[in-house]
């Protein structure tokens, strides 16, 4: 076995030389934090170097002894979360770095730290944010935390998670009462270094194209794992002028990119609490769809659909036919992640439409179903008298149609923006707004064929 399908193994399986009992164990842990938290959320909306020290404390299972880690480092971790507005109560990143925390009795023995996904605000039901729609609640981080035990169950790389419930005790001009929420334990980037047996990272400025760096099976599941879980918090550039949710400074968002001993680097995908498995829906959804492409679908399933879809543009045929085999064959492990969770109500029936969506998408017809072939133009109407866009603007090849009807060489189709070609900033609506007109001849469902129609 070469060093390769080692790495691939230990990934999957989760074990490491110097592997924690943090992880191992899938039941919520109750940890309490304190630290002056007020000041390092203040300062670290601005200032993520900013930290501040704390101690870390639990209660220990089997012995039932209270265990306290004094002097870890407390930070603000997170993007858009930082904003004030958005997570009055942001992600953390706790750091034990060689002080007592490390200790090997501890729960935590060697690991480097922790990110906590936090609840990042105290709004009612499934409200979500105005900004950013994240679901700012204790719901978020353990729906978020089921996620990731997804991904695992299917295979895919990812972080290992467990949930947890945290006391926060803010001792900014002395002790408060303590603050309890649900929150997400979450590996740090070290310590996901050390599991894989990685030699390093690759930084989103020595990143180049996923078709030059990395192994078409790794961003083949990495794109369908997308897809199951309703996330579009991400971006990997494919090939040099691939400009979905990417652009020219940021070719990657929420994945890092692990070098191994030998071949491909590793694709690791993370920070899901904006995706539909656990917010349910994006406010972006009529900029980017039309909700009547297929009129017996919801959002969810059209979300789905779309990021399934879009892989057929970036894959050969016999990349996808494996890649679907492979997610197919994972299908009764899905479902029983559901069934271990836990989830709450809402959050368990967010879980199944997803996944109902996702393997249905799968099957050879409904996966193979008629797309724009090759690049086209598009009309109001059928005399072609005006394109629906500006002049010379195509839709691409792999953009799934719906044929409602024809007139000679033309035919009346609903669009669906797979590649987000008429995404915001730009204003074309037409795709939108409902049928639009193409050329009948560019339509196939035979796509792709033995090579990747986009180079």
């Amino acid at each position: 076995m070469d060093v390769r399908n080692v790495l691939a193994i230990l990934c999957l399986v989760g074990v490491s030389a110097a592997d924690s009992s943090l992880f191992s164990d899938r039941t919520t842990l109750e940890l309490t934090l304190k630290a002056p938290l007020k000041e390092v959320i203040q300062q670290g909306s601005d200032n993520d170097k900013f930290a501040v020290q704390g101690e870390l404390g639990y209660r220990d299972p089997s012995t039932g002894t209270a265990v306290v880690l004094n002097g870890v480092e407390v930070s603000v971790r997170g993007h858009t979360s930082r904003r004030g507005s958005e997570c009055p109560f942001p992600k953390l990143k706790v750091a034990f770095g060689n002080k007592e925390g490390t200790r090997a009795e501890s729960i935590f023995g060697g690991l480097e730290g922790l990110r906590i996904g936090t609840h990042c605000g105290e709004s009612e039901g499934e409200q979500l944010t105005p900004e950013f729609g994240r679901l700012a609640n204790e719901k978020s981080p353990l729906r978020e935390a089921f996620v990731y035990r997804l991904l695992d169950a299917v295979g895919v790389p990812t972080l290992r998670a467990r949930p947890a419930r945290i006391a926060y005790v803010d001792t900014t001009g002395g002790e408060q009462q303590p603050v309890v929420r649900n929150a997400l334990l979450l590996e740090d980037d070290d310590d996901v270094k050390r599991r894989l047996g990685a030699t390093g990272e690759i930084t989103m400025e020595q990143f180049t194209t996923a078709r030059e760096m990395l192994a078409p099976d790794d961003t083949a599941r990495l794109a369908f794992a997308q897809a199951m879980i309703g996330n579009f918090d991400w971006c990997l550039r494919f090939y040099p002028d691939d400009t979905y949710r990417c652009d020219a400074k940021q070719p990657l968002w929420n994945i890092s990119l692990f070098k191994r001993p030998d071949g491909p680097a590793l694709p690791i995908i993370a920070d899901f609490d904006l995706a539909g498995t656990v917010v349910g829906s994006h406010s972006w959804f009529d900029q980017v769809y039309f909700a009547g492409f297929v009129p017996s679908h919801s959002s969810i399933e059209i979300e789905v659909l779309s990021q399934v879809q879009r892989t057929r543009a970036l894959f050969s045929r016999a990349q996808l036919d494996e890649a679907r085999r492979y997610f197919l064959s994972r299908r009764s492990a899905a479902y029983g992640a559901i069934d271990q969770s836990g989830l709450d109500p809402r959050g368990r029936e967010l879980a199944v439409q997803h996944l109902d969506a996702f393997f249905a998408d799968l099957a050879d017809a409904a996966f193979y179903r008629p797309v724009i072939a090759r690049g086209t133009s598009v009309y109001v109407d059928a005399a072609r008298s005006r394109e629906a866009f500006a002049a010379g603007d195509v839709a691409p090849p792999g953009t799934p149609v719906n044929v409602i009807a024809s007139e000679g060489e033309m035919a009346r189709v609903t669009l669906l923006d797979a590649h987000w070609q008429w995404a915001p900033p730009r204003q074309c609506t037409a795709v939108r707004n409902g049928p639009v007109w193409i050329d009948r001849r560019v339509i196939s469902a035979d796509y792709p064929a033995e090579v990747v129609q986009r180079q």
